[in-house]
């Protein structure tokens, strides 16, 4: 099968906030505040039964490997646990690890050698789904007003965002993405995350929640 790919400058809805239901939200703030995402996510207490693989990883993109290693070291002193230590591999330079909450959490660069020192910065935060059929998960954000702006097949697909989105939204394979973080696929319960946009509520077919969101700033400390 050919490899289609698609692309579009604008999206007319996307991601307005990110909200993780943690049990302790106060622990939650303490991490995230010092893995340095807490402008990104929202948190919200859940006592929710979840099992095994939530479905879901948040990806940080950054500029060098020495600002890999040092996202990945602030976790780790905050007490996150490592589940693929950082490594170089043909794509780039990434780690991934778990927060105390039970969020993963992958640091990733494209670039294989450090042009400069570590720094705090972050070029894009992505939240990839994982999702049985990707075709089919797509066709249905597409429905929901959101815009294709990359797609592979029915092995990954990207949306649109503007600048004021807190990450991007892109689909890939459930067991595939598993197997990216080093996980098990397997996973009952809630996926313990909620999105918001101008579209929602909804649930996608994966069990994904969105709520209506007009406000893109995080909710306060």
């Amino acid at each position: 099968m050919a490899m289609a790919i698609t692309t579009s400058t604008a999206s007319h809805t996307s991601i307005a906030s990110v909200t993780l239901e943690v049990a302790d939200p106060e622990a939650a703030r303490r991490f995230y505040t010092a893995f340095g995402v807490e402008t990104r996510i929202r948190l919200r207490a859940s006592e929710a039964h979840s099992t095994g693989f939530r479905g879901f990883t948040l990806a940080l993109t950054v500029s060098r490997p020495a600002t890999v290693d040092r996202f990945v070291d602030t976790a780790m002193e905050a007490g996150a646990t490592v589940l693929k230590p950082a490594a170089k591999s043909l794509w780039g330079y990434g780690g991934v690890v778990q927060a105390p909450d039970g969020t993963i959490w992958k640091v990733a660069t494209s670039a294989k050698k450090d042009t400069g020192p570590a720094t705090r910065e972050i070029d894009e935060i992505v939240l990839l789904l994982g999702v049985e059929d990707v075709k089919a998960s797509k066709q249905f954000y597409v429905g929901r007003g959101l815009t294709v702006a990359r797609s592979f097949g029915g092995k990954y697909a990207e949306f649109a965002s503007d600048e004021s989105s807190p990450v991007k939204l892109a689909l890939y394979k459930r067991r595939g993405l598993a197997k990216d973080l080093g996980v098990p696929a397997d996973g009952t319960g809630s996926h313990r995350i909620v999105l918001g946009s101008a579209a929602g509520p909804f649930t996608d077919p994966d069990g994904f929640a969105w709520e209506t969101a007009a406000s893109l700033a995080p909710t306060p400390s």
